[in-house]
């Protein structure tokens, strides 16, 4: 238990406060396991280990001559398509429903050929779902993508932006609470650092009794350890 005496215009606080022990592992605030979903030969891989990369852009993409190809085709055909269907919306009242519902069918259906196509052209690329750095990289120019067994190729997260998470004993689950400070130190780091609990994980780990919450913190190498004490009111 730790007592501080504050001194304010002459009042006096008296603060009480206790300390709950906790480990904890750093992660990133995000990472994801990336794969192409869709199959093909690999013509181009843009990005290698420890590649800073920006949200939407292309980490790689498989050999895609016959998806442009028709998407290209699904384009001219809606071209067409809309011209007819504009000429013929200039005669509407003057020629039978079922021809003009035809030509407004054709058109719609063109519509959605493009997007289909444009769907299917677009799984040929591969892109970063966020802002990042790439940590693991499984694929080469040449290599066989398979639409029916998805592989991850890639592995990102998030540049700089980290969490940890804390493991407590659960006895404390009712003295752990969003928004308490933690004051902790990384593992071969001699400095001290404080966080803010931001999460608290709904349950407990049957096998250890262990209750997990979060902190976030940033700079840190993913997969350090350390500890720290969590600043609880003291009943």
């Amino acid at each position: 238990m730790i007592r501080i005496l504050l001194s304010m215009a002459g009042l006096i606080f008296t603060l009480n406060a206790a300390e709950v022990y906790a480990t904890f592992n750093v992660e990133a605030d995000k990472k994801a396991m990336l794969a192409f979903d869709a199959g093909g030969i690999t013509k181009r891989v843009n990005v290698d280990v420890a590649s800073y990369v920006k949200k939407n852009s292309v980490l790689a993409s498989l050999q895609n001559n016959d998806m442009r190809a028709s998407l290209a085709r699904a384009k001219t055909a809606l071209k067409f398509a809309k011209k007819d269907y504009e000429r013929q919306l200039k005669v509407k009242n003057l020629i039978d429903a079922g021809r003009f519902d035809q030509y407004a069918f054709k058109y719609e259906n063109a519509k959605n050929e493009v997007a289909f196509a444009q769907a299917n052209y677009d799984k040929t690329f591969l892109r970063a779902p966020f802002d990042g750095v790439i940590y693991e990289k499984d694929i080469e120019v040449g290599d066989t993508v398979s639409g029916m067994m998805l592989k991850t190729v890639f592995k990102i997260q998030s540049k700089n932006t980290r969490k940890l998470i804390l493991e407590f004993d659960q006895k404390y689950h009712q003295s752990v609470k969003v928004g308490q400070q933690f004051k902790y130190s990384v593992d071969g780091n001699a400095n001290t650092y404080k966080g803010t609990i931001s999460k608290i994980y709904p349950f407990a780990n049957s096998s250890n009794r262990k209750i997990k919450a979060e902190v976030k913190a940033r700079g840190f190498i993913t997969g350090l350890f350390g500890s720290g004490q969590i600043t609880v009111a003291d009943k």
